[in-house]
């Protein structure tokens, strides 16, 4: 008995000890906070060189050069010469706060049981809590698109500000989208089920998108029907029908993004949107055309196809901006909850390979704003829109100067301490020391 409540009483303060890196979200904004001298980047390709940001109760309420003014700035005035401001950073298409630890199930609430699943809410699942979600502020990323994974439709996401108590302090925009895993033509043999290892034709792949076409024919019905026997996923669907839900559908090939686009025309779908899209440059004029933006996977991968080339994921972006499509940046992959911190410097690497540095900022700022429906609150820096924003010492989009010294969301100055900065305070405390 002892035993076990020395034991009880030691797994209680370490996990005491885990929650300290957890910061208390930040008090609402109380008097205006005026930026001035900073090189201010709108997020719509615009820069300000001397700045002058000033914003109240949550909002922005003037921006400007700081030249053109002699007026009395009011409230808390930072001096920021020589620094820069930006709009927080947008991560779509992220499990943040669905999962803490892939090695303990009890942590992972990323997707259900199913295949079609429209009614399945990321939202209610979203843990505001999570040090993961914390970790992405020191590098400016406060906003982001919950969204679940599994199934052939996986569910319903929403969008989130990183700084709240729960899930309902933190929504942006509620139950945004349904997200669909559109089939694959080609798939890797299964050797677990006798097949031949590699690459081989999907004899299944037209009857795999039969069965999502006649989901979708079923829930129609069901939604202009008369509704007497309740159908959950049925009427999860209402909303994609009369254009308040956009569609994310998450599809690499050509083929299947040229069916997407047939399939788009065929359930009348208005906001539809690609997630992923390796091979979209390939049927990037049939995307323009039909008003079609690509959310192109991070960069920071290797080429998927033989004969692409080597730097095909560096310079995607910018082919397909160049060719008139809408692009954002998102971060799904392995280790994609911790790797979405590097969102900026996934659209450094744009910038690297030929896109201009203020082109690759709107691929996470405007441009994820706009093909997420956020773009009247979010994802520039403009009078009305929320102070979701935050000051950098030097170019966010590159990691050796992306050093915050300030960060706000919706005007409440949010902390930028973490379990991360606290371990890197530690151990460079620790070869300091060596070093004397």
């Amino acid at each position: 008995m002892k035993f076990l409540k020395i034991t009880f009483i030691t797994a209680l303060i370490s996990f005491c000890g885990n929650l300290s890196a957890q910061q208390t979200p930040a008090p609402e904004q109380t008097e205006p906070v005026t930026i001035v001298g900073a090189t201010a980047h709108i997020g719509n390709g615009e820069v300000i060189e001397n700045s002058l940001i000033i914003f109240k109760d949550g909002k922005i309420t003037q921006i400007m050069s700081a030249n053109s003014t002699k007026m009395q700035y009011p409230g808390q005035i930072i001096e920021a010469k020589g620094k820069h401001v930006y709009p927080g950073f947008i991560a779509p298409n992220s499990t943040l706060g669905l999962v803490e630890i892939d090695a303990v199930r009890a942590t992972d609430d990323e997707d259900e049981i199913g295949t079609m699943l429209p009614n399945v809410r990321s939202l209610i699942a979203y843990n505001a809590e999570s040090k993961v979600v914390e970790s992405m502020r020191p590098n400016g990323v406060l906003i982001g698109q919950i969204t679940p994974r599994g199934g052939r439709i996986s569910g319903t996401s929403s969008i989130v500000q990183f700084d709240a108590w729960n899930w309902e302090d933190a929504v942006i925009k509620e139950n945004d989208g349904l997200h669909i895993n559109w089939p694959n033509s080609f798939r890797r043999g299964r050797w677990w089920a006798g097949e031949e290892r590699g690459m081989k034709e999907n004899k299944e792949y037209k009857n795999e998108v039969l069965e999502l076409s006649d989901f979708f024919a079923a829930a129609r019905a069901y939604v202009n029907g008369d509704r007497k026997i309740p159908n959950l996923p049925y009427a999860a669907m209402e909303d994609v029908f009369t254009g308040k839900k956009k569609v994310f559908v998450h599809v690499d090939g050509e083929k299947e993004i040229t069916d997407v686009i047939q399939f788009k025309k065929e359930q009348n779908l208005e906001g539809l949107v690609i997630v992923g899209g390796n091979q979209a440059l390939a049927v990037a004029d049939k995307l323009k055309e039909n008003n079609i933006p690509v959310l192109v996977n991070r960069p920071h991968r290797t080429p998927e196809e033989e004969d692409e080339d080597y730097d095909m994921p560096y310079k995607l972006a910018k082919l397909l901006t160049d060719k008139g499509v809408l692009v954002g940046l998102e971060s799904s992959g392995s280790m994609e909850r911790m790797s979405t911190r590097n969102l900026p410097f996934y659209a450094g690497t744009v910038a690297a390979f030929g896109l201009d540095k203020e082109e690759a900022l709107k691929l996470i700022t405007s441009n994820n704003a706009r093909i997420l429906g956020i773009d009247g609150t979010a994802g520039t820096l403009e009078e009305g829109k929320d102070a979701t924003l935050f000051i950098s010492d030097g170019d966010a989009l590159d990691m050796r100067t992306n050093i915050l010294s300030h960060a706000y969301i919706q005007g409440r100055e949010v902390s930028l301490e973490t379990h991360q900065t606290e371990l890197w305070k530690r151990y460079m405390g620790k070869y300091e020391r060596q070093s004397k």
